[in-house]
């Protein structure tokens, strides 16, 4: 059973913890060693324009005016990932809402391309999936987490003209575009190289506190943040704990326990808490299901003494890592990686993080805490690449990633 009161004693949060939210945190980008350049053989644009199967993703390139970019004529290397014309049809097919069916002949897609995608989201899309310099899966690596790269695009010019929107690069578990398996690589023209993906890899649009302010399953663990944000919140300004999760510096991954996990475990540690002042046990529960019955258990005035700002802050930041990480590239072996809790337990083991792996996407993931007595499950989407608001693992925003979970993490051991 879980005790608020020794949640309250050990997970006091300090301001060194939340500046990891509110500073730029992304980490310098762990470049490999760039593609020598050549001055023979043909260019990234010409190798498209020979693969057939290349056709769809070229006549974006030209929508978006970049065609001349990748000639190799003004002296840079580029890495592209580009998707068959399956992936572009798949594509197109869900951003039409189904005008554009899969059979469609070829024209009808192309036709799509040219005249309803805007030429600026066409050029973000090119720009997302191109790195500006040439690497090879040798530049890759399989650590943890993904090496990050800097793309082309730049998401929000009028913060930062050097600011970049980064994409993550793996071998583990196979070759990997964030969650995107490749299914062709090394492909290397005179001014860099293609890999092909096996699905488009949209660039993001949305913060991670849009995802968690109107998804109608994580109304608990929003409550919680702003219960957690309540000591550092000024007037109507959000605090640190939300403004991280808003702020496009940011770098994180969030196991986000949905609402009846949470419902759950309120009420039980609500429970014993009564308990423990005496209240009979009938009694008690049933005053714990009716607080825990909504996201408002974290207002209500009698439990503001052991569900503090400092303990739901303790309890949140063990939920997320400073790190933005996908299910393939978990470890097949159960290991144990630091939280944004490490800031102030430093000696804590953090998280225990494990995936399956099938052919080729995670077929099953876990995250345990270490007083949980069993490890968590990550809901693994139904269908590998949804995006949000439907998918419910590697869902990918600007500034980090969600795993949704099937319990709550506990840092620390309980009192008997």
């Amino acid at each position: 059973m879980i005790r608020f009161k020794n949640i309250t004693r050990g997970l006091l949060v300090v301001a060194s913890t939340l500046m990891l939210f509110s500073a730029c945190n992304k980490d310098p980008e762990d470049l490999g060693s760039p593609l020598p350049p050549s001055p023979t053989g043909s260019s990234l644009s010409e190798l498209i324009q020979q693969n057939p199967d290349d056709s769809l993703y070229y006549r974006l390139i030209v929508h978006a005016g970049m065609s001349n970019l990748f000639t190799g004529t003004n002296g840079s290397s580029y890495t592209m990932f580009i998707p068959g014309n399956a992936a572009m049809k798949a594509f197109i097919t869900a951003a039409s809402g189904g005008a554009v069916p899969a059979g469609a002949p070829d024209a009808v897609f192309s036709g799509f391309i040219t005249t309803q995608i805007p030429v600026a989201n066409a050029a973000a899309i090119v720009s997302y999936n191109t790195i500006p310099q040439g690497v090879t899966t040798s530049g890759f690596g399989n650590t943890f987490p993904n090496y990050m790269y800097p793309t082309l695009l730049n998401p929000a010019p009028s913060i930062s003209p050097f600011l970049r929107l980064t994409t993550f690069l793996s071998t583990r578990n196979g070759n990997w575009v964030s969650n995107i398996p490749l299914v062709g690589v090394n492909e290397v023209g005179k001014n860099g190289v293609i890999h092909h993906s096996a699905a488009l890899s949209v660039p993001p649009q949305r913060y991670l506190w849009d995802r968690i302010n109107t998804d109608p399953n994580l109304t608990y663990f929003k409550a919680a943040i702003i219960r957690g944000d309540s000591a550092t919140r000024i007037g109507g300004a959000p605090g640190q704990l939300q403004s991280g999760l808003m702020n496009i510096g940011a770098n994180l991954t969030i196991f986000a326990p949905t609402d009846d996990v949470f419902r759950a475990t309120l009420t039980a540690a609500i429970t014993q808490v009564l308990i423990n002042m005496g209240i009979p046990a009938g009694a008690a529960a049933a005053q714990a299901a009716t607080w825990a019955a909504t996201p408002d258990v974290f207002d209500v005035p009698e439990l503001r003494p052991v569900l503090t700002a400092q303990t739901v802050q303790g309890l949140l930041t063990y939920h997320i890592l400073g790190k933005r990480v996908f299910t393939n590239n978990f470890p097949t072996t159960a290991t144990n990686f630091p939280t944004l809790l490490n800031g102030v337990l430093t000696t804590h083991p953090g998280l225990t993080l494990q995936v399956t792996m099938g052919a080729p996407f995670a077929t099953a993931a876990t995250v345990k805490g270490l007083e949980n007595a069993t490890a968590a499950n990550i809901t693994i989407n139904a269908s590998p690449l949804l995006p949000d608001p439907v998918g419910t693992s590697d869902q990918n925003y600007l500034n980090g990633v969600i795993h949704k979970i099937n319990q709550v993490l506990m840092p620390l051991p309980l009192i008997p």
